[in-house]
């Protein structure tokens, strides 16, 4: 065969191979917090002309587990890794959007939205509290008829950011529970509360479940037209969750006033700030061995970033404040494949 067409079919294997890779949809994994408005944003990405993204959500530590195990292009959690973490597992971390974690309860016959402290919701995840028709509920909803329903706990199966949140929120409120459960993405819950698997899960076990309680995401609030429970918050104020409090949360943190994506946006004080708000965040791989293999991820994550605030709004989520915005450019550049190439994730 003559060279030059040896060198035509290799050039031509080479583009079919390329067009392949490029072919295969971006996987992602992980927290289901956000994992509705992945979705959102994945369609959205789609139809601009940026290929297919596909986000299964499984919970934060398997989304963790995934991409430290390279098993996907990039992984969802709400609970962050620390620096230390990020190096021995080689990844990069992004934030994507601020949430709230939302109490949510099944009780017949009650209109008005029920009223909890913090300390009395620690109470009854421990199982402590259990009647809706005890006092200490009573009297943190003056006037109210409350069943003397038992009260069923639903918590998540797997480990979960959400959970993780949730749970640091009540460890903060409550001294006993920080004792005898303490926070984590798996908490050990005491006695033998209802399991559930992701938001979604949380949601179905809760219908089916008179007189439950159970914790999800806001949009999941919003969508299925959920019972939340308004929260007391630092400033005293009882609050209903919106993405107003989300902000305000965000407003009364160390991420408006340094840009510091880690800072905790729990019980931040405010009127309005909504007590367990949390930021969500994805993993990369931080040294992939082909620039190539990055690319897909990091346009599909850089063109969110550059039309989040439009994205978000509206979505049961708030936006990243602007002084975190500003430094997440950078970021994307941590990211160096081996192959010495850089990715180009900036247009498509």
């Amino acid at each position: 065969m003559p060279h030059f067409m040896r060198a035509t079919l290799a050039f031509l294997a080479s583009l079919l191979l390329c067009t392949a890779i490029q072919a295969q949809p971006v996987a992602g994994q992980g927290a289901t917090f956000p994992s509705k408005v992945y979705d959102t944003w994945a369609r959205a990405f789609a139809k601009a002309g940026g290929g297919a993204v596909a986000y299964k959500g499984t919970g934060s530590g398997d989304g963790i587990k995934q991409i430290t195990a390279r098993q996907v292009d990039f992984g969802g959690t709400d609970a962050p890794l620390a620096a230390a973490e990020l190096a021995k597992a080689r990844l990069v971390q992004i934030p994507m959007l601020v949430g709230g974690v939302v109490p949510v309860v099944n009780l017949p016959g009650h209109g008005a939205p029920l009223q909890l402290s913090g300390e009395v919701l620690a109470d009854i995840f421990m199982g402590r509290v259990k009647v809706w028709s005890d006092a200490r509920i009573a009297a943190l909803n003056p006037g109210a008829t409350l069943p003397a329903l038992p009260i069923k706990r639903v918590v998540r199966a797997e480990k979960s950011g959400t959970s993780d949140g949730f749970s640091r929120y009540l460890a903060s409120a409550s001294a006993a529970f920080k004792a005898e459960v303490g926070a984590g993405q798996a908490p050990a819950w005491p006695g033998e509360p209802l399991k559930a698997e992701g938001n979604d899960g949380m949601v179905q076990a809760l219908r089916a479940t008179p007189g439950a309680i159970a914790y999800v995401s806001y949009d999941r609030v919003l969508r299925d037209k959920l019972a939340a429970v308004k929260l007391r918050n630092a400033a005293g104020h009882f609050v209903a969750p919106s993405e107003r409090g989300f902000s305000a949360a965000v407003l009364e943190s160390d991420m408006h006033r340094q840009g510091d994506d880690l800072a905790t946006l729990l019980d931040r004080p405010g009127a309005d700030a909504w007590p367990i708000t949390l930021t969500s965040f994805v993993l990369v791989d931080a040294e992939p061995a082909e620039a190539a293999k990055a690319q897909g991820a990091l346009k599909f994550l850089y063109w969110c970033f550059m039309h989040g605030d439009d994205l978000t709004r509206g979505s049961g989520f708030a936006p990243l404040p602007v002084s975190v915005q500003s430094r997440l450019a950078a970021r994307f550049t941590h990211v160096r494949p081996r192959d010495g190439r850089l990715p180009v994730y900036q247009s498509f």
